[in-house]
């Protein structure tokens, strides 16, 4: 049988979370792309609670456009929002995806307005 990448990302994302933990002082900033949008959010993994997030379907955002573009933009929106919410570092959880491309795009941006990995 063979696998299929919604399966291999879902397994290399199993594998990612079960190092990459969430607190307080230090979110986890978990991304997601689907086909259409981009989506981002700080998530404390001890309350089990989200801080802040941002997606590209928001308003401002090119609707239907998962690119490196909107990627960008997303990173420098949850950053600021981060900033805001006294947040400065996080652990970054790449969601199964490979760093690059996208991911590094918003990884970069979030970097650029002042949080810290």
């Amino acid at each position: 049988m063979a696998l299929d990448r919604k399966i291999i990302r879902s397994r290399v994302h199993a594998r990612i979370r079960q190092k990459v933990k969430g607190t307080a002082a230090r979110p986890r900033l978990a991304v997601y792309f689907s086909n259409t949008n981009v989506y981002a959010q700080l998530i404390d993994d001890e309350a089990g609670r989200t801080i802040v997030s941002a997606s590209s379907k928001e308003k401002g955002f090119e609707a239907g456009r998962a690119n490196i573009a909107s990627a960008t933009k997303v990173g420098h929106t949850v950053a600021e929002r981060a900033i805001a919410a006294k947040v400065e570092e996080v652990v970054f959880d790449r969601g199964g995806f490979i760093y690059h491309g996208k991911v590094k795009a918003l990884a970069d941006a979030a970097r650029e307005k002042g949080l810290k990995f």
